[in-house]
Parts: structure tokens; C-alpha cells; sequence
């Protein structure tokens, strides 16, 4: 390069102090505009940063006039997809067009953004990391309160009185929101994009990002930014002393960022798409859970709740992370030897003798797996029974320490020691033999307030309640029969959703809606016990609210793959308990 030419990219270019197009280009800019042949550096130099600082500022030292931004369209922008250059794929120092919502690497005068703002015409840019907005190729920063809702749906942020407010919304209803087509929507019941057949994570990802502190431990959290020394942490410099943060995993960051765009009230579209997460669980998990093929939605729990675990840095030690504390309870378990019997004694089930050496292991659980008794093998006449029935108590008795099961010569039984704070119930609808995997159609009747687990738990300590409700509810769907069919299968969750208010008034009773994948629709709470349940999780009566405010949150909760349920006081809660 001349050096005339050096002289004249080193000066300051100030921006066009009018709003409108410039009608002429440069022929030395179209020149240094074309494609370039090597990838941008991952951070920009700092002559370039001092550059866009200089040019930031007009001559008489007021701020550049924002230009272009009449071009921002923002019905052609989506940030649920993973941050690549639409050129050369790569992940670093991304740029984003809000004209026509592609992304590119770089802004600088060699790299694929300036490019495209040249040949394309499209000029207002914004960091996906960083959330500045430049116009290229001029190259100064534009700061615009009207560009604020786009950083909102790119970065959402929530503070610690926003997040109360979604457990408080018996006095609090919350106002519905609207996206860019005037379409309402209430946060945090958004539907989630079914890329090809990925409904069996959609609705896991439902369920956990309504297990309220799981949710407001997300969405307060900001991953990848230094904290700060409390007095508390004894191994943290003195306090005030900025220090890094532990390092954290993208599948955690991920996970992050999907919750607060779910529970973002400035939404552009009503739904999101977890295509970025979704992604990285794919990699994390070593192609085990696809977006292209069914899968099992209980498997993916077990394993999302263990790998955010590990991430959180928890260890086997209780409480250790936000996922032990919540969901982790503890479970007995009593083996013995099977005595055989001669035929002269009966051929009456063996039973545990108390003269018999019983070994006895205490171990932790993340859900209770509950087996559902076998369907019959000829249907019932009466049409009312051609369809199997039971009721909670029935397969809950599983774990009342007094009904034994034979386990290749052993006899078990099993007692829970603690329950959690939210239950998950995992009923074990799925069977393999040699041949097919079957399906076990029975239904399983249960109440969607006051379940009480009493008769599970070995002792119960003054003051612990028993008794828990119903938040989310996930079940399955697929052709009639036995046969498990993957291919024609769909997931569902039932979540329970607080009332619409448009008026602010004080709420009466909380709503369901049934969540299939973009499908969000009311539905009757009678009806929710028919499908075919899968995982259900519960938590503390709404009812009670300033008594639950002492121990959760309360928001929303997963559906009928898993249930998952929370304690409430049996001293403060009424005599007569009707069901939601």
C-alpha cells in the first residue's frame, strides 16, 4: 500500500450527520470491500477499537447521529441459532445484520460483515457478544435507546425482583405479552420449535424450566462474567477483589440462555427455538440424543440432570449444586436371601424372616421409578375396564417398606428416608423382551393437589410436610397397542399456568395448558389424568402462598412424563382440599 494511501485510512472518517442513504460510494471503499481469503482475528486490533472510538464522536464532540436505522428489520431477526458466519462457519467474533438477520465474522475492512455492507447495502450491525451496534463501512458505534429491544431478545437480563414476581403471581397475575404480530403469549409457556423429532427434549426442557429454584438460579445467573469475594467464601481474596469464576461449560451457558429467552416478556416472535442447545447436548453427549430421531425423554432427564450436576461443580456430597438440593432424596433398601421351601410347607409367597441376615443400602435418588402393575392379557367385556386403572396410592406402595419384590433369588424392599423438595415420579411405562419393546397402556389416577406421601417416608420429623401438588405433567402418545411405536410418537406436557389477568386483579385459580412443541392450548384439569403419564413433578399448594414463600418459588411445573410434586404444611393447610 502507498503510502498516501496509508495517510488516508488512518484518519478519522466522521459519519453522514443526516438520516438518509448516501446515493454515492467510494471507488477506493469498493475496492478494499471485496471477500476476503483469511478468516478475521478472534478479537479486534486496538488501533480498530481507537478507531471506533474516534469515529464515535462527531467535530463538534456531540455523538454521532445514528444512521440507517430506519433499515433494521426486525421480523427477519432470530438469535435461537447457533452463532456461526453464514460464510466461512466460524464462531468467532460474530457480527449479526439487522437488516437481513444473516451473520457474519468480523467488521473490520478485510472481513466478510464489511463485505456484505457494500455489496448488499445492509449497514447497522450488532456484536452477539459484546451487544454493540456499528454501521459499516463506516465503522462508528451507534447507541440508540430504540435498539434496546433487540439486545433484550439477544441477551435477556433479569433482576432479582422480576424473578420473585413469577413465584408471587397469586397476588401479582402476571399481564400478558406481545410479540412483533400483536400475538399474546405469557412467559415462560412459549412453545419450543420441533426442529424434525425432537419433542422428547422439548418437553424435559419445559418441566425443569418450571421447577422454580432450577428457574430463578438461571435466569439470575450470568456465566462467563468475573463475580465478586464475599466474606463468606474463606478461600476468595479480600473482598471487593474481583477474581475469575470457575470455568463454565457451554451446555450450561446454553441451558442459561435458552431459560431466559423462554421466560423473556419482549419476545419478538411467541416461541423459541432450542436449536442452540439442543446442539450443544448432541455434542456433549456423543450423538446419544438427536434432534432427527424419537428418543427416550426419561433417559435425557437422568442424563441432562447428572451432566448439569458435574458442571455446577457438585460433587456426591449432599446439596453440592443447585440439582442435589432440589431434587435429591434418599431411598432405603432391604435385601434377602430367598428360603425355599419344600412342597409340604405351601407354595405361599416368600416373605422376609426377621432370623435371616438382611443387608440393608441406603442410597440417593434423583426420581422415584414406580412399576405399574402388567395390563391383562384379555380385554375386559365391560367397556369401562378395557383400559386398565390404578390409582397412585396403589403403585406408591411400592415403597412402603412392607411389599416385597423377587429380584433373581432375592427379595427387596423399599423405604424412603427423604423426600426432596420436588419430586419426580418416573412411571415405568416401557418394557423390552426379546422380541419388541411393549407399552403399557394404564392409567394412573391421581389428584393434581394434595397427593400425600406419607405412607413412603420411614419417619417423618415434626414440622416436614407430606403432602404435595401437581406442577407439570408429561405423557405419551402414540398408535393403539402394546407395541412401543417410535416413529408415529408424540410428547406432551401439561403445565400448570397462573391465571390471565388483564385487569390486575387478585387471581382465584391457577389454569393448565398442554405444551406440543408450538401448540399451547387450555385444558380442562379433569382431563389431565387420561394420557398415558410418563414423568409427573409437584411442588407446594398455590394456596398457601405466604407460607411456600418460605421454601420455594413458585412458577410453573414439567408435565406428564414426569411428574414432579412439593411439600406443603399440613398444619396451615385448610380442612376441606379441593383439587385444582
Amino acid at each position: 500500500m502507498s503510502r498516501r494511501a496509508a495517510d488516508t485510512d488512518s484518519k478519522s472518517i466522521e459519519p453522514p450527520s443526516k438520516r438518509a442513504k448516501t446515493g454515492k460510494n467510494d471507488g477506493n471503499t469498493l475496492k478494499a470491500a471485496s471477500v476476503p481469503s483469511k478468516p478475521e482475528k478472534a478479537e479486534e486490533s486496538d488501533d480498530e477499537q481507537k478507531e471506533s472510538e474516534d469515529l464515535a464522536e462527531t467535530a463538534d464532540g456531540g455523538r454521532a447521529r445514528d444512521l440507517y436505522l430506519d433499515t433494521v428489520n426486525r421480523a427477519v431477526l432470530d438469535f435461537d441459532f447457533e452463532k456461526l458466519c453464514s460464510i466461512s462457519l466460524s464462531n468467532i467474533n460474530i457480527y449479526g445484520c439487522l437488516v437481513c438477520g444473516k451473520y457474519f465474522q468480523g467488521r473490520g475492512r478485510s472481513s466478510y460483515a464489511y463485505a456484505h455492507s457494500i455489496h448488499d447495502d445492509h449497514h447497522v450491525f450488532i456484536n452477539l457478544e459484546t451487544l454493540l451496534v456499528y454501521v459499516l463501512p463506516d465503522g462508528y458505534q451507534v447507541q440508540d435507546p430504540s435498539l434496546d429491544d433487540i439486545s433484550a431478545v439477544l441477551n435477556p437480563t433479569f433482576t432479582r425482583a422480576q424473578v420473585a414476581a413469577l413465584s408471587n403471581f397469586i397476588q401479582n397475575p402476571p399481564k400478558p405479552s406481545f410479540d412483533l404480530t400483536s400475538k399474546q403469549y405469557i412467559p415462560g409457556y412459549v412453545g419450543l420449535n420441533n426442529i424434525k423429532a425432537n419433542d422428547y427434549l422439548n418437553v424435559i426442557i419445559h418441566s425443569l424450566l418450571h421447577v422454580a429454584p432450577l428457574r430463578d438460579f438461571l435466569l439470575l445467573s450470568n456465566f462467563g462474567a468475573p463475580s465478586i469475594s464475599t466474606p463468606e467464601d474463606t478461600k476468595s481474596p479480600p473482598s471487593g477483589i474481583v477474581r475469575p469464576r470457575p470455568p463454565t461449560t457451554e451446555l450450561l451457558r446454553r441451558f442459561a440462555a435458552l431459560a431466559k429467552k423462554v421466560w423473556n416478556p419482549r419476545l419478538f416472535k411467541a416461541q423459541v427455538s432450542p436449536h442452540e442447545f439442543l446442539q450443544e447436548v448432541g455434542r456433549v453427549s456423543g450423538g446419544k440424543f438427536k434432534i432427527t430421531q424419537q428418543g427416550d425423554p426419561v433417559e435425557f432427564l437422568g442424563w441432562l440432570l447428572n451432566q448439569l450436576h458435574k458442571d455446577l461443580g457438585g460433587s456426591k456430597k449432599k446439596n453440592s449444586s443447585i440439582i442435589y438440593s432440589t431434587f435429591q432424596g434418599e431411598v432405603k433398601m432391604e435385601t434377602q436371601q430367598v428360603i425355599v421351601k419344600g412342597e409340604d410347607e405351601g407354595a405361599a409367597r416368600p416373605v422376609f424372616d426377621i432370623n435371616q441376615d438382611i443387608k440393608t443400602v441406603e442410597s440417593p435418588f434423583l426420581f422415584l421409578a414406580i412399576d405399574l402393575p402388567p395390563p391383562p392379557l384379555f380385554q375386559d367385556t365391560v367397556e369401562k375396564n378395557i383400559i386398565p386403572q390404578v390409582t397412585l396410592a396403589s403403585v406408591l406402595a411400592k415403597y412402603d417398606g412392607k411389599t416385597t419384590q423377587e429380584f433373581a433369588g432375592t427379595m427387596k424392599r423399599f423405604r424412603c428416608k427423604k423426600l426432596p423438595p420436588y419430586i419426580i415420579v418416573h412411571y415405568k411405562r416401557f418394557t423390552k423382551n426379546h422380541f419388541v419393546e411393549e407399552k403399557n397402556p394404564t392409567i394412573v389416577n391421581f389428584p393434581v393437589r394434595g397427593a400425600d406421601f406419607r405412607d413412603v417416608l420411614e419417619n417423618t420429623p415434626p414440622g416436614t410436610s407430606t403432602i404435595y401438588d401437581l406442577v407439570a405433567n408429561v405423557t405419551h402418545e402414540s398408535t393403539a397397542g402394546t407395541a412401543r411405536d417410535k416413529e408415529n410418537t408424540a410428547w406432551k406436557v401439561h403445565l400448570r399456568a397462573p391465571p390471565l389477568n388483564t385487569e390486575g386483579n387478585e387471581a382465584s385459580e391457577a389454569r393448565w395448558l398442554m405444551m406440543q412443541d408450538l401448540i399451547v392450548e387450555e385444558t380442562a384439569k379433569e382431563l389431565i389424568f387420561l394420557g398415558e403419564t410418563v414423568l409427573q413433578v409437584c411442588f407446594p399448594s398455590f394456596d398457601l402462598s405466604p407460607l411456600a414463600s418460605e421454601f420455594f418459588d413458585y412458577a410453573n411445573f414439567p408435565a406428564a412424563h414426569f411428574l414432579v410434586w412439593l411439600p406443603i404444611s399440613t398444619a396451615a393447610r385448610p380442612q376441606s382440599s379441593p383439587w385444582l
